[in-house]
C-alpha cells in the first residue's frame, strides 16, 4: 500500500498546501489537525520555512521557530507524545520527519566550518555556507540496540530517562572507527558488564529524538556478572519471560526486539515491526 506521505526537494512548487508548526527543536503546534492552512504563517515567529513533501497529495511545508510562542488555539506538543497516542503511521511518519528536518535547520543556520551564515542550497535537502561553499546535509547518527538472551531470560535495564519502573534493551551510539557490531558488543559491556556473542541483525527503526537510526541487534550472553554503569544505567538485571517488568511503548524497536523473542520461545506467531 503506498504511503500518504511522501517527500520531496525543499524546493518543490507550492501552491497553497498546508504547514506543520515545530517550535524549539521539539514542541509540534496541535489543533483540530496537525497540518494547518498555510495562513497560519502569517502570525508565526519564523526563523526557517521549507517544502517537506506531500500528504494525501497536498504540498507541506515546514514552518520552525526559535522560540514558543503563545497560541490562542491549540497546544504544543511533543514528538514522544505521539508515540503513545493512536495516531495514523503515515501522519507519524511525517512528524518524524519534520522533526529531524526542523532540528538540522535549527542547529545548522551558521556553517561550523568558518562561521558564515547558512542557507538552503538550491536543488537538494541542504544547507549551504554563503561564505565558504560547504554544504551540511540532514544529520543521521547510527545505534545499536541489542536484546541480550540466556534461555528464557532477558537482560533489561533502566536508566533516568526511562518512566518510571520500565526496563528496555540496551543501546549506545557507533563511535568512529568501529563497525555496529563491534558497538554492540563493547556497549554491553559498558553498559552491564557481560559478554555477549552469536550477534544477529533483526531491523532497523528510524528514532527522531533527535536523529538517530536505531540498528537492532540480538545477542547471546556468554559470561559475565552484571554491573550497571555508574550515572548511566540505574538498573540491570535477568527476566524471566513469563515475569517482564513495564516494557517500552509498541511502537518501539526495543519492544519489537522484546516480544519477537518471547513468541519464539513460546512457539507463537512473531509480531511483525512496528509500521512507522
Amino acid at each position: 500500500m503506498m504511503s500518504r506521505w511522501q517527500p520531496a526537494l525543499p524546493d518543490a512548487p507550492v501552491a497553497g498546501g498546508r504547514v506543520l508548526v515545530f517550535a524549539r527543536q521539539r514542541f509540534f503546534l496541535r489543533g483540530d489537525d496537525m497540518l494547518h492552512p498555510a495562513t497560519v504563517l502569517r502570525a508565526l515567529p519564523l526563523r526557517s520555512c521549507q517544502v517537506l513533501g506531500y500528504f494525501d497529495g497536498e504540498p507541506i511545508q515546514l514552518a520552525e521557530l526559535a522560540e514558543l510562542p503563545a497560541v490562542a488555539e491549540g497546544e504544543w506538543v511533543g514528538l514522544r507524545q505521539f508515540m503513545r497516542d493512536d495516531i495514523d503511521p503515515d501522519l507519524f511518519r511525517l512528524l518524524c520527519y519534520g522533526a529531524q528536518i526542523g532540528t538540522w535547520l535549527g542547529q545548522h543556520r551558521f556553517c561550523g566550518s568558518c562561521g558564515g551564515p547558512m542557507a538552503a542550497a538550491p536543488g537538494e535537502r541542504a544547507m549551504r555556507c554563503e561564505r565558504c561553499d560547504l554544504q551540511h546535509y540532514p544529520r543521521l547518527s547510527p545505534c545499536m540496540i541489542t536484546l541480550v538472551t540466556r534461555a528464557d531470560e532477558v537482560l533489561l535495564a533502566r536508566s533516568s530517562r526511562h518512566a518510571p519502573g520500565m526496563y528496555s534493551t540496551l543501546a549506545g551510539f557507533v563511535e568512529p572507527g568501529e563497525t555496529v557490531e563491534q558497538c554492540v558488543v563493547r556497549e554491553v559491556f559498558e553498559e552491564v558488564g557481560v559478554q555477549v556473542s552469536e550477534l544477529r541483525y533483526m531491523g532497523s527503526q528510524n528514532w527522531p529524538f533527535p536523529h538517530a537510526l536505531m540498528l537492532g541487534f540480538h545477542a547471546e550472553y556468554v559470561g559475565g556478572e552484571i554491573v550497571p554503569q555508574p550515572e548511566e544505567i540505574e538498573d540491570a538485571r535477568w527476566f524471566a519471560i513469563d515475569r517482564l517488568p513495564a516494557l517500552p511503548g509498541r511502537r518501539s524497536i526495543a519492544r519489537y526486539l522484546i516480544d519477537r523473542y518471547v513468541a519464539a520461545r513460546l512457539g507463537e506467531p512473531l509480531p511483525s515491526m512496528p509500521d512507522w
